[in-house]
């Protein structure tokens, strides 16, 4: 998320905050023994009008009725003792927490936005994360019986009327094998000298290691913040960083220059809080002539020949004798789709250089050599791909899609599951709703049996 939508979700958490305070609260609906506040509403009818939420008819029946559909989960959620990890509520808030102050600018500033101190604002999280967790397991609970079987897989395709059936867009799967240019020694070495002179620098007291970061770091995110992470454990660092990083104890000091995936790094420890850090740090990396750019695809498009004219290696050895994109090469160089998990790409989720290569070849064709920007070091790449398989556009059918079919099974076995046990749940709660509240539509009739 962008640093503007940051800020304009945090001010409209204190716009509605703001005219949750010059409202007279009350108490519109109770559902067990939870009450629903007129200022809870209102809170959640701005922030989905600034987030562009659609809310489906009158708003003031809509999110109550949402709400209390919530508490029907939470309430049977303490009648079947399901509870979700402290630690894991803890560690997502935190995540937040970090993420905010880091968007925002500092812990000062994000309590201006929201008008509270942070103590406040972390509890508030604490409860909202902890219940949306509970929520979800408690479904997961409900409809963990759910799993049809092939046959009834295929009688539910049967029943599918031609319009409902999906259409699939094209996908294919990509081998690649990647390697970075060379790096010339000298290069190497005016990077690292200018980093000690960095270090010197700060050392003496002649400049901030905040504002060297600013000027001169090419981590561009971090170097808007003065090169400050924000609070990380250790397992979110590159293991070469984090083994540096995790060994500083003096914030006045500056680390020994760090190699990494990503270039050369000096850091600088800012605090440390249980098992996690909050650093800055600034990232050099080499300068990759066109020359050396060259050097490098000549040596990739020997490894092409030998893998498509002489045919003595396949891709897939290539790929374990030469690539060093070690989040493919243990996988014969299949690329992960990071969205869905699959192996399976639409030619927009690829990464644009690695598109345009495979958009005109055919099912186990080898690339020429390329340029491309990899996505995860943000850094210049000599690549060859192999198509290993290609799909065309195509509706939905039992052979080649019956996952995708199963799942939309599931999904609508799970959804009148859980709507039947909703109807169901009403007649077992107490439910009490204002008289002024109680025209309306609901989703889920039999709200009021008092």
């Amino acid at each position: 998320m962008r640093k503007s939508n940051i800020l304009i979700t945090a001010l409209l958490l204190v716009c509605s905050q703001m005219m949750a305070d010059n409202i007279i609260d009350e108490v519109i609906w109770i559902v067990g023994d939870e009450a629903i506040l007129r200022s809870e509403v209102e809170e959640e009818r701005i922030r989905a009008q600034y987030e562009g939420h659609q809310i489906q008819g009158d708003p003031y029946c809509y999110i109550p009725e949402q709400l209390a559909v919530q508490k029907l989960f939470l309430h049977q959620a303490e009648l079947d003792s399901v509870m979700v990890s402290e630690s894991t509520v803890s560690h997502q808030v935190d995540m937040r927490m970090d993420y905010y102050i880091s968007q925002i600018g500092s812990k000062e500033k994000m309590e201006e936005y929201f008008r509270k101190p942070a103590s406040e604002i972390r509890e508030e999280m604490m409860s909202a994360v902890r219940n949306q967790m509970t929520i979800q397991q408690m479904q997961s609970k409900l409809t963990e019986h759910i799993k049809p079987t092939p046959a009834e897989i295929r009688r539910y395709y049967g029943t599918l009327p031609a319009d409902s059936i999906p259409v699939i867009p094209a996908h294919v799967e990509v081998q690649v094998l990647s390697f970075e240019p060379i790096v010339p020694q000298e290069e190497t070495d005016r990077i690292k000298s200018q980093l000690r002179e960095f270090t010197e620098r700060v050392t003496s007291g002649k400049a901030d290691f905040s504002m060297l970061a600013r000027l001169y770091s090419e981590d561009t995110e971090s170097a808007k913040r003065g090169g400050e992470l924000g609070f990380v454990g250790k397992g979110q660092l590159v293991s070469e960083f984090a083994d540096v990083a995790f060994n500083l104890n003096d914030p006045k000091r500056v680390s020994r220059i760090v190699q990494t995936e990503y270039g050369y790094h000096i850091i600088q420890l800012i605090e440390k809080k249980g098992d996690r850090i909050n650093c800055r740090h600034i990232l050099l990396r080499p300068r990759i002539s066109a020359t050396d750019k060259i050097r490098s695809l000549e040596k990739l498009d020997s490894i092409r020949g030998l893998i498509v004219d002489s045919a003595k290696i396949t891709f897939e050895q290539a790929v374990i004798m030469y690539s060093e994109d070690k989040n493919t090469a243990m996988n014969a160089g299949l690329m992960t789709n990071q969205m869905t998990g699959s192996t399976q790409f639409e030619f927009q989720d690829l990464p644009s250089d690695v598109a345009k290569q495979v958009y005109t070849m055919q099912e186990g064709e080898v690339s020429k050599p390329f340029i491309m920007m990899d996505p995860m070091k943000n850094k210049e790449v000599c690549a060859i791909v192999k198509l290993k398989s290609k799909t065309d556009v195509h509706k939905a059918n039992l052979v080649d899609d019956f996952q995708t079919i199963k799942g939309m099974l599931e999904a609508k076995l799970a959804g009148d599951y859980i709507h039947d046990w909703i109807l169901k749940k009403q007649k077992e709660v107490y439910v009490h709703i204002d008289d002024k509240w109680k025209g309306c539509e609901f989703e889920y009739p039999g709200w009021v049996h008092e």
